[in-house]
């Protein structure tokens, strides 16, 4: 699980080795990967879990599962709105992990 201050969508600070290769073994499901590349496509105001489930044709429960894994990992977030459950992608951990992939780019061994 992440630290608090990577679940922070404002905050782009280093991350572990560990760290990272936990969000890639998140993002290496294809339907989780589905779902975050859905949220980020979707801009800031994120979509309802209904809208996700239409989208991409998931079961209920099968997305259920999936989103909260991605929740735990930080990479999204969820509010409620009345009956209806918002999921946002995480930009801040998204832009950490792109920094910590190209980081050391071009830097020679």
């Amino acid at each position: 699980m992440l630290s608090e201050s990577h679940q922070d969508q404002s905050k782009c600070e280093p991350i572990s080795l560990i760290e990272a290769a936990n969000i890639l073994e998140s993002l290496g499901n294809p339907k989780r990967l589905a779902i975050f590349r859905l949220l980020v496509k979707s801009g800031t105001g994120g979509l309802a879990v209904g809208k996700i489930q239409q989208t991409l044709e998931v079961a209920p429960s099968t997305l259920t599962h999936h989103i909260n894994h991605l929740v735990q990992r930080g990479l999204i977030s969820q509010t409620r709105e009345g009956r209806v459950l918002r999921c946002t992608a995480n930009y801040g951990i998204m832009s950490t992990m792109i920094n910590f992939l190209v980081a050391e780019c071009c830097q020679g061994v």
